[in-house]
């Protein structure tokens, strides 16, 4: 069998970097890191609208306990009407990556 060794060189542009997968992942994750989101900001990242995210995931009971601040969690349900949903956007990215079988399970 035949082989061909060859040196080839591939320009990248100066506005181009090239980093690992884990330096990928560490920068996505500081992204998040110390971030407030609002359930607009819920709805643009899943691609859900607010309704279906309410039924599915913030009130659903079995992860609403691991969810509401009052009860040690990350996200802030409004306790009464023109106040908005506060989530901690690290934990919130988290939470959605770790329970997206189960949140579509119950469907």
């Amino acid at each position: 069998m035949q082989s061909l060794a060859v040196n080839l060189t591939i320009p990248i542009p100066e506005d181009h970097i090239l980093i690992s997968k884990v330096e990928l992942a560490d920068l996505k994750e500081q992204a998040v890191a110390g971030r407030y989101w609002t359930l607009k900001d819920i709805e643009v990242r899943t691609g859900y609208r607010g309704p279906w995210i309410k039924d599915n995931i913030l009130y659903n009971p079995k992860f609403r306990k691991v969810l509401d601040v009052e009860q040690g969690g990350f996200v802030y349900y409004p306790r009464s009407s023109g106040e908005k949903w506060t989530f901690l956007a690290s934990k919130m990215t988290e939470f959605l990556e770790f329970h997206f079988k189960d949140i579509f399970k119950a469907l």
